[in-house]
């Protein structure tokens, strides 16, 4: 294995895990009021964006690697927007709270 094929495997294992703790900090507290909407729907058009170029391109490493970070992003999003009773009941499906 090439060294830029060992970079480009850490940049996507880098990428796909960055969202992980924040999104599972929602879960388990419910609270989304730190997080930039604005900044999140930027992100969530920015990926959707990265996957349709890795899709037309035929890449499937862009491809999976930026439809991984759009899923956890755009829930990430759609956490913060969700008034607080569906962010419980959607949290409270996915893990415990902290309370």
């Amino acid at each position: 294995m090439d060294i830029v094929t060992v970079v480009g495997y850490l940049a996507a294992l880098c990428s796909t895990t960055s969202f992980a703790p924040q999104a599972w900090r929602i879960v388990k507290t419910r609270d989304t009021s730190a997080i930039s909407s604005k900044m999140y729907i930027i992100t969530v058009v920015g990926f959707a964006l990265w996957l349709a170029y890795g899709i037309i391109k035929g890449e499937w490493p862009l491809t999976l690697t930026n439809g991984i970070c759009l899923a956890l992003s755009a829930f990430i999003l759609v956490m913060k927007l969700l008034p607080q009773r569906k962010k419980e009941q959607i949290a409270d499906t996915l893990g415990p709270s902290a309370s």
